[in-house]
């Protein structure tokens, strides 16, 4: 016996639908009457007599409404399939009316019931055909809600090998262009193998459809699928769908887009609207992955509490920290066609709508409550839906939003790690009835294994730097002549900044190099783009400059924001790149267009968040970051893109500073440690009343509101004693770490104002390192001259090990690394076990017992253990090869010096370079002679590091003497020097 579709897949969701009580009924397709367009007559006009009174009362009025939509069925042939859903769904909603009331007066006409689910039929069907024109067409599963078609499905046999949920949404997406008519009112569509379920709404590309996970991972494969599709088609999930979570935008090519939820959007903003109608907690905390698609959940969230009929219209407030996330936010709901939405403009707008009592949905930033010093509304129904909570409500002006909102919900979204130091995101958000404080939780492992995000790659390509230290020694003496031990400690210290390092101008050459040869060869032949990050915005016209060069001026842009600008800065005219909100987004737009020629965007900290751009691929990194930072960064690449038959598989990140282990601790969860750094909270609210009586005890009887100059004094004079000043320092600083901790929290309203003067007192008296800023003055040009003198960067390293961060690892990742690093260490120890007769492996030996050592005494965490594993693992297989292959390594690598040379020579000579004399030429092939004859060996032209490090080295050696434009001369050098060389 074989199993077939039929039996195995398309009958167990007929039955797992017709099993729901009060839901779909079955209906053998031979026995519908159906009309023209697909819908049963029948059961659409009894709909309309049992939820219309003024139809029951004139049924004559059925056959002007069946015109008026089956104008709009056949529309879909002339203005699009999309543009046809859209224009009924308005009548699906009750949206429309027509005079047909007394004395003519306009009424809703209602097609479905979405309060009482009961006053609906729903008939599902199996085998159903359609004609249109001269095509026939036959679906597996069809769902009619008061005789429309809502719902379609495909199945597949999952015992055949090669099929799976892909063949039944490309049949269904091929259905759509054939037999269009027949999709008009579809809320989704949905396709399953018998393993998974996918769904999407009309015209969406068949590889972008989504998985609908099942309730429970219980079950094997079939009893997962069957489940899922029970709770994606079950009658009050459709509806659901239709009424609150569908919306319409323009894709890249300004074609118009049905949007439906992903199931994480559908499944947090029900939960949200729960908790509000339930009225308690106030409170939830929603971590979603970055890219996981925040802003379309709160629109989704926003219009469903907007719109419920039990909620009697409230207002919801989206707050977000930063000015182009308010940008961002408010595009997506202008591109969403929400209606009552308005973005506020000033504080005193903010304040005057919430004073007010203004029911609509406000888009604001956080900045904007500075001003709030009073309760604004006590209102128990105002939601506020804060965006990067953790970075929101940090500080004063979360409170502030507390404080003049008392009686509001709040709901924390953000897309990154809550980590310890985040410990006031749970506190303020996390509800104790909540499972780990997470009202909603959507891992980057879940974003990965749905295709909501692409994995990343990280690449390290690191820069060897060379620093004579005895030479630089001996004159750093003789500038410094003179100066104390501690003035040139200062001096140094503010030399080696990384700054200073990262753009120095022959490091600079190095990287923009590489940039420009990675990009070439791997980004832009892909129809993809990339951003460079940089170190400030001095270092962002930097690059500008030599990317201009190598790839021309009209391949990248700086964007940058106003304000900070150093006095390089100003000397640079960098303001030139600050553009209004409207220049920006237009650049933008033109970034995200594939048939724009610009192609890289320069930044240094704008666009890092919120910025979204499916089309970029690669981000170069050359700035250190890290935690929230850095995975908010990085993740600007990991959006899914397709574009014809170009699908982005995967996001790339070209590291030039190093900062995984950063990326790594931001992954890190640690729930145990969360729960008790949230009762640490409580523990330290208690302490806080004693540390503020024992700070403002050392100022007895002094009148703190006196805010002049006579106040300020006598607060001063009370810490004259040297003594006295240090045990206040003291006093203070443990109130400030209490404070900090604890903030923002109810309970420091009382005592903001004490704390506040005692902060100003103590930001008075403490000292100040004066000496080091006029050191700096005096001699900080000629140090900082003296050492990039002698700082030597010698190439950019691409042989580095590249880091894939797939579902799999992110799994482990946020699960348990532990097991993987006593894998790792049991497999070294016994290696090392093995060789320890030779003495050159005993310092590795010695470093796997100390590294054993330091975790053991939780000096490490197990991701940073697991690292530090993996680095001793790569030393040891380093050494294995040394040993082993000795002999082969020693092998002379030889060749024909003077025929190489001679064939570059004559290629450079024939080249006729601009005037170019044959000493130039010379110059060059000696240039090119002795970087290669450095770096190659034996069998390099057959090895991809060695094609790279070579193609590299030549590429230098062209730009460096203004030659790297003719790609014809660069090929053909390549080809000169791998026969010859």
């Amino acid at each position: 016996m074989s199993f077939d579709e039929a039996s195995s897949v398309r009958d167990r969701v007929r039955d797992e639908l017709t099993q729901i009580e009060g839901g779909w009924r079955f209906v053998p397709a031979t026995d519908l009457d159906r009309s023209a367009f697909g819908w049963l007559d029948e059961e659409f006009r009894d709909a309309l007599i049992r939820l219309n009174p003024d139809i029951a009362a004139d049924p004559g009025h059925i056959d002007r409404i069946q015109y008026e939509l089956g104008a709009i069925v056949l529309s879909s042939g002339r203005q699009g399939l999309v543009k046809a859903n859209q224009d009924l769904r308005s009548w699906l909603l009750g949206e429309k009316t027509l005079p047909i009331g007394e004395n003519g007066k306009h009424v809703a006409i209602r097609l479905l019931d979405f309060d009482v689910l009961e006053n609906n039929r729903f008939i599902l069907s199996t085998e159903v055909t359609f004609h249109h024109r001269t095509k026939r067409r036959r679906f597996d599963v069809v769902g009619w809600v008061n005789g429309m078609p809502l719902v379609i499905g495909e199945a597949k046999n999952p015992t055949r090998p090669s099929v799976s949920w892909l063949d039944a949404a490309y049949q269904v997406s091929s259905y759509e262009e054939e037999v269009t008519p027949f999709f008009v009112p579809n809320v989704f569509s949905f396709a399953i193998d018998g393993r998974e379920v996918r769904y999407a709404a009309v015209g969406t590309d068949f590889a972008d459809w989504t998985p609908w996970p099942a309730p429970s991972p219980e079950g094997v494969e079939i009893e997962r699928a069957a489940a899922a599709v029970r709770h994606l088609v079950a009658p009050e999930t459709v509806l659901d769908m239709l009424a609150y979570f569908t919306v319409y935008g323009s894709d890249d090519d300004h074609q118009m887009t049905k949007i439906v939820p992903r199931h994480q959007q559908f499944d947090a903003a029900n939960r949200i609207v729960s908790r509000v109608l339930a009225g308690s907690p106030r409170k939830g905390l929603i971590w979603h992955f970055q890219g996981s698609g925040k802003s379309l959940l709160m629109v989704f969230t926003a219009g469903k509490l907007r719109r419920h009929p039990r909620l009697g219209n409230p207002t919801v407030l989206i707050v977000v920290d930063r000015i182009e996330l308010d940008t961002q936010i408010s595009s997506t709901f202008n591109a969403a066609d929400v209606s009552g939405v308005k973005s506020t403009n000033s504080g005193p707008e903010l304040i005057d709508w919430l004073r007010s009592g203004q029911r609509m949905t406000i888009i604001t930033t956080i900045q904007k409550f500075r001003d709030a010093r009073e309760v604004l509304s006590d209102r128990d129904d105002i939601i506020c839906l804060v965006d990067e909570a953790h970075r929101t409500q940090e500080g004063d002006l979360g409170t502030r939003m507390r404080d003049a909102l008392p009686n509001a919900f709040l709901f924390g979204m953000t897309g990154t790690p809550i980590n310890q130091r985040d410990r006031n995101t749970f506190k303020t958000f996390g509800a104790d009835e909540d499972s780990q404080r997470y009202l909603s939780r959507y891992s980057q492992a879940d974003s990965l294994t749905d295709g909501t995000t692409v994995e990343l790659r990280f690449e390290p390509r690191l820069t060897s730097l060379h620093l004579p230290g005895e030479l630089l020694d001996k004159e750093f003496a003789a500038l410094t002549e003179g100066l104390t031990e501690t003035q040139r400690h200062k001096l140094v210290t503010r030399t080696a900044r990384m700054e200073e390092v990262i753009k120095q101008p022959d490091r600079l050459d190095l990287v923009c190099m590489d940039i420009a040869e990675h990009f070439t060869e791997h980004v832009a032949p892909k129809g993809l783009k990339a951003m460079v990050v940089t170190f400030d915005k001095e270092a962002c016209w930097l690059y500008k400059q030599r990317l201009d060069l190598l790839l021309g001026e009209e391949a990248s842009d700086i964007v940058i924001s106003d304000g900070d600008f150093t006095q390089q800065a100003r000397d640079l005219n960098l303001k030139r790149f600050v553009r209004t909100r409207t220049e920006e987004e237009n650049l933008l737009e033109r970034f995200r267009d594939p048939k724009d020629a610009l192609q890289i965007l320069i930044v240094t900290a704008k666009l890092l968040t919120g910025f979204d751009a499916p089309i970029m691929q690669t981000m170069y990194l050359d700035k250190v970051m890290k935690d929230h930072t850095l995975l908010q960064a990085i993740c600007r690449v990991n959006r899914p893109y397709s574009r014809g038959d170009q699908r982005k598989n995967h996001g790339v990140v070209i590291d030039y500073v190093g900062v995984f282990s950063d990326l790594k601790r931001a992954l890190q969860f640690d729930e145990r440690s969360m729960q008790h750094a949230v009762q640490r909270l409580s523990d330290l609210a208690s302490e806080l009343p004693e540390a503020l009586t024992g700070c403002l005890a050392f100022f007895p009887g002094l009148d703190r509101t006196d805010g002049s100059g006579h106040g300020l004094e006598a607060a001063q004079r009370a810490l004259a004693h040297p003594e006295t000043r240090d045990q206040f320092a003291a006093a203070y600083l443990r109130l400030s770490r209490i404070w900090e901790a604890i903030s923002p929290d109810p309970q420091l309203a009382p005592h903001r104002d004490d704390y506040l003067w005692l902060s100003q007192i103590y930001e008075s008296v403490r000292p100040r390192d004066d000496e080091g800023r006029i050191l700096w003055r005096k001699f900080g040009a000629q140090t900082r001259a003296l050492v990039a003198s002698h700082l030597k960067f010698e190439a950019v390293h691409a042989d580095l090990d590249t880091l894939v961060l797939d579902a799999d690892m992110a799994r482990q990742l946020e699960e348990n690394p532990a097991p993987h690093a006593r894998r790792v260490h049991d497999d070294l120890k016994q290696r090392l076990l093995e060789r320890r007769d030779d003495p050159s492996y005993a310092p590795l030996s010695e470093k796997l017992e100390q590294l054993r050592n330091a975790y053991e005494a939780n000096q490490l965490t197990s991701i940073l253990y697991l690292k530090r594993l993996l680095h001793i693992a790569r030393e040891v297989v380093a050494s294995e090869k040394a040993t082993g292959t000795a002999s082969m390594e020693s092998v002379s690598l030889e060749r024909n010096t003077e025929s190489g040379r001679e064939a570059l020579t004559r290629l450079f000579e024939q080249a006729g370079r601009d005037g170019k004399t044959p000493a130039d030429v010379q110059q060059v092939v000696e240039e090119i002679d002795r970087i290669v004859m450095g770096m190659r060996w034996e069998g390099w032209q057959r090895t991809t590091r060695g094609e790279r490090e070579v193609k590299r080295a030549l590429r230098k050696v062209l730009y460096a003497h203004r030659m790297h434009h003719d790609e014809d001369l660069f090929a053909r050098a390549y080809a000169y020097i791998a026969e010859h060389y």
